[in-house]
C-alpha cells in the first residue's frame, strides 16, 4: 500500500491542460472590448459634428442658395462674400469689445471669489459660515427675474451705454457658482500645509499667496473657462444696458444682420464662425497648458 500510496504520478495527472497560444491576451481584449460604448462614442461624434459641418458649409453659401439647395450638401459655388461682409462691418471693433468685457469680467470674479472662498475655509467667525449661505442662495436666483433692478442700478450709478455696465453684472453672477467651487477644493487643501507655514511666521496673506493659490490652480483654471465662456456669449446684459452700436459686442453684432423682413443666415454664421476662432485659438494655443492644470491636483 506504501508502494502505491508513493507512486509516481503520470505527467496528465500534474500537467494543466493545454491552452493556445495568445488566448490570455485575447481573453484580456475581450473584456477591454466595448461595443456598446463605442457605438454610442460614435452616435454622439455624429450628433456633434453634423451641426459644425452644416454651420461651415452654409457660412460658404450665397443669401440666396441657401433656400435652394440641400442643406448637408456642399455648395456647388462657394463663396468667401459673407467673411468679406462682416469683416467689412466692424468685426474687429466688436471683437474688441467682447475681449475686454470678458477679461475685466473674468478677472474680477475671480479675485473677489478667491479671497471670499479663502475667507470662508480659514475663517472662524459666524459671518463668514452665514456668508457663505449668501453665496448659496445667489444660485437660486435667475438672472432674467433681476434685470429690471440691474438696470436701475446701472442707470443711477451713471453707467449705462458702456462696456463697465456689462461687466460689473456678469461678474456679480458669475461669483456665486466660482465662490463655492473654489470653497469646496480649499478645503481638501491639508491643515498641516497651514499650520506649518504658520509655525515659519508667515500670516493670511502670506498663505494665501504661497499656498493657496498655486495649489488652486487646478480650480481657478477650470472655473475661468467656465465664466469666460459664459461673459463671452451673453447675450442679455448687453442687449439691455447698452444701446449705442459702438458699445456692441459680438452677439449682438451676429444679432444685427436679422433684418426687418428676412435674416441673412449665411452672414449670421460666418460671423458665428469668425467669433469663435478666437476661442478655438486659445485653446490651440494653451492646451498643454490646461490639460496640465486641470491634473495639477491629483498630486496634492
Amino acid at each position: 500500500m506504501s508502494a502505491l500510496s508513493h507512486a509516481p504520478t503520470t505527467d496528465s495527472q500534474t500537467r494543466p491542460a493545454p491552452m493556445t497560444a495568445g488566448t490570455p491576451g485575447r481573453l484580456a481584449r475581450l473584456r477591454r472590448t466595448n461595443p456598446l460604448g463605442a457605438l454610442g462614442g460614435a452616435l454622439w461624434l455624429v450628433i456633434v459634428l453634423v451641426p459644425v459641418y452644416w454651420v461651415l458649409v452654409t457660412s460658404l453659401r450665397t443669401r440666396e442658395g441657401f433656400f435652394d439647395a440641400n442643406p448637408l450638401a456642399l455648395p456647388t459655388s462657394p463663396t468667401l462674400a459673407n467673411y468679406r461682409l462682416v469683416w467689412d462691418n466692424g468685426f474687429t471693433h466688436y471683437l474688441l469689445n467682447s475681449a475686454l468685457v470678458t477679461v475685466g469680467a473674468t478677472l474680477l470674479t475671480l479675485a473677489v471669489s478667491f479671497l471670499a472662498a479663502y475667507a470662508i475655509v480659514r475663517g472662524t467667525s459666524r459671518a463668514l459660515r452665514w456668508a457663505f449661505s449668501v453665496f448659496l442662495l445667489g444660485l437660486a436666483i435667475p438672472l432674467q427675474a433681476t434685470i429690471i433692478p440691474v438696470y436701475y442700478l446701472i442707470a443711477k450709478a451713471q453707467m449705462y451705454d458702456t462696456l463697465l455696465a456689462i461687466v460689473l453684472p456678469s461678474a456679480a453672477f458669475a461669483i456665486p457658482l466660482t465662490v463655492i467651487i473654489l470653497v469646496n477644493f480649499l478645503r481638501d487643501i491639508p491643515d498641516e500645509l497651514y499650520e506649518s507655514m504658520r509655525a515659519d511666521g508667515a500670516g493670511h496673506w502670506r498663505m494665501l499667496l504661497n499656498l493657496a493659490l498655486p495649489l488652486s490652480r487646478p480650480a481657478l483654471i477650470t472655473v475661468t473657462i467656465y465664466d469666460a465662456l459664459n461673459v463671452w456669449n451673453g447675450f442679455l446684459f448687453p442687449l439691455i444696458l447698452t444701446q449705442s452700436p459702438d458699445k456692441r459686442v459680438l452677439p449682438l453684432f451676429v444679432w444685427s444682420f436679422q433684418g426687418e423682413f428676412t435674416i441673412n443666415i449665411p452672414a449670421i454664421l460666418a460671423a458665428v464662425v469668425l467669433s469663435t476662432l478666437p476661442i478655438l485659438a486659445l485653446y490651440v494655443l494653451g492646451r498643454r497648458q490646461l490639460i496640465g492644470g486641470l491634473t495639477a491636483g491629483f498630486g496634492k
